[in-house]
C-alpha cells in the first residue's frame, strides 16, 4: 500500500468527525416517519438512544485498548463500517427490535471513533484546528437532516434515507482503510508525559477536576442533542410548521453549530479561549428562554439557530483545555471519561425530554432546555473553581 503523505492527516480527521456526525442528525427528522412505521408513542425514541448511549460508552472507555491493538487507522475503518452496517440493517428493518438491536452496534462503532480521534486530536492538534475538526461534525449533522429532508419529500421514505446513509459511510469507511498506513505514525499514547508512570483510571477518577470535567460535558450534550433530536418534532407537530420546512430549520440547528464552530475558529488565534466559553455559556440560557416565549414556528427556529451558535465553541475548548485543566498525566482518561461522559448525556436527556413532552406537551422542551442551561453554567462555574 502505498505511504499516505502526512499532509493529509488533517483532513481525515476532518472527515472522521463528518462520519460521526451524518447519523446524529439524521435521526431527529425521521423520527416521525419512523415511529408510525412500527407503531411506537413518540417518547420511545429513547429506546433508540439509550442501546446507542451503551454501546458508545463501552466502545469509548476501550478505545485506549482498542488502539493499541489496532491502531488508529484499522479502528477508524474498522468502526466507521459498524456505523455504515447499522444504517443498512435500519433501511431493512421488519421489526422494531432490529432498531434497537443495531442502535447499540451503531453506538459501538461512533464511540470508538470520537474517543480516539479526540484524544489524538487534544495532544497533536491546536485549540483552532480542534474547533475546526468539532466543526465537521457540525457538517455532517447538518448534511444528514438536509438529505433525509429530501428523501422524504420526493416521499421515498425514511428507509430509502438510512440505505443512502448506509452507502456514504461505506465510502467513508473504504477511505479510511486506504489510508489506515497514516495513523501509524507516532501520536499514540495521545496524552501523559514521559517523565511520570502512567496513572490508572481509578486514579484519575479520584482527582475532582476530572469527574467535574466529566459532568459538564455530560449536560452539555445532552443540551446540545435534545434540542436537535426533538426541533423537527416541536416544529411540525406543536407549531404547525410544514414537513419540509421544519427539516430545514433542525438542519440549520446542526449547521449552525458547523458555522459557529467556524466562526470561532478563524476567532482562536485573536480571542482568548476563555472569553469565547463566556460568550457561549452566557447566551445559551437566553437562546433558550427565547424558545420558550415563543409560540411560532418560524421565531422558534430562529432561537434554535441561536442557540446552536452558542453552542459551537464549548465542547471543542473544553476538550483542547483538558491537558492544562487536569494535567498532562490524567488527559488521556480524562478525555475518555469526558466522551464517555458526553454520550451518556445525548442519550439520557433527550430520552428524558421525550418522557416529559409525552406527558406534557412538546412545548415542554423549551424549558427543559433553559433548565439544562442553567445548570450547566452552574456546573461550569464550579468547575473552575
Amino acid at each position: 500500500m502505498p505511504k499516505a503523505p502526512r499532509s493529509w492527516l488533517v483532513p481525515l480527521a476532518f472527515l472522521a468527525f463528518v462520519s460521526l456526525g451524518l447519523p446524529d442528525g439524521v435521526l431527529g427528522v425521521a423520527w416521525p416517519s419512523l415511529r408510525r412505521s412500527f407503531g411506537q408513542p413518540i417518547d420511545r425514541l429513547g429506546m433508540i438512544l439509550l442501546p446507542a448511549t451503551a454501546g458508545y460508552v463501552l466502545s469509548s472507555f476501550a478505545a485506549g485498548a482498542l488502539i493499541a491493538r489496532l491502531g488508529v487507522g484499522r479502528l477508524l475503518a474498522q468502526s466507521s463500517l459498524l456505523v455504515a452496517g447499522s444504517a443498512a440493517a435500519w433501511a431493512v428493518a421488519p421489526a422494531w427490535a432490529v432498531i434497537t438491536g443495531f442502535a447499540f452496534v451503531s453506538g459501538l462503532g461512533a464511540g470508538a471513533v470520537d474517543a480516539g480521534v479526540n484524544a489524538f486530536a487534544a495532544a497533536r492538534f491546536t485549540p483552532r484546528t480542534i474547533t475546526w475538526l468539532h466543526a465537521c461534525w457540525g457538517l455532517g449533522a447538518m448534511l444528514g437532516p438536509l438529505a433525509m429532508t429530501a428523501v422524504l419529500a420526493v416521499e421515498w421514505g425514511w428507509r430509502a434515507g438510512y440505505g443512502l446513509l448506509a452507502a456514504t459511510l461505506a465510502g467513508l469507511a473504504w477511505c479510511f482503510h486506504s489510508r489506515r498506513g497514516l495513523w501509524a505514525l507516532p501520536a499514540v499514547p495521545m496524552a501523559g508525559s514521559t517523565s511520570h508512570r502512567p496513572v490508572s483510571l481509578g486514579e484519575a477518577l479520584g482527582e475532582p477536576r476530572v469527574r467535574g470535567s466529566a459532568l459538564v460535558f455530560f449536560l452539555y450534550t445532552g443540551l446540545e442533542a435534545s434540542a436537535g433530536q426533538w426541533a423537527f418534532s416541536l416544529l411540525t407537530e406543536s407549531r404547525g410548521m410544514a414537513p419540509a420546512a421544519a427539516g430545514l430549520a433542525a438542519s440549520a440547528y446542526w449547521g449552525s453549530i458547523f458555522a459557529g464552530r467556524l466562526a470561532f475558529g478563524v476567532a482562536a488565534p485573536h480571542v482568548a479561549p476563555a472569553t469565547l466559553l463566556r460568550l457561549g455559556l452566557g447566551g445559551a440560557p437566553l437562546a433558550a428562554l427565547a424558545l420558550c416565549l415563543t409560540r411560532g414556528g418560524a421565531t422558534g427556529a430562529m432561537a434554535l439557530v441561536a442557540l446552536g451558535l452558542l453552542l459551537a465553541p464549548i465542547f471543542p475548548l473544553l476538550i483542547a483545555a483538558t491537558p492544562a485543566h487536569v494535567g498532562e498525566r490524567h488527559a488521556s482518561h480524562a478525555i475518555g471519561l469526558q466522551v464517555s461522559s458526553a454520550t451518556l448525556g445525548a442519550g439520557i436527556l433527550p430520552a428524558a425530554a421525550g418522557v416529559l413532552a409525552r406527558h406534557a406537551g412538546l412545548e415542554a422542551l423549551g424549558p427543559f432546555l433553559l433548565a439544562a442551561a442553567g445548570l450547566l453554567v452552574l456546573l461550569h462555574a464550579r468547575r473552575r473553581a
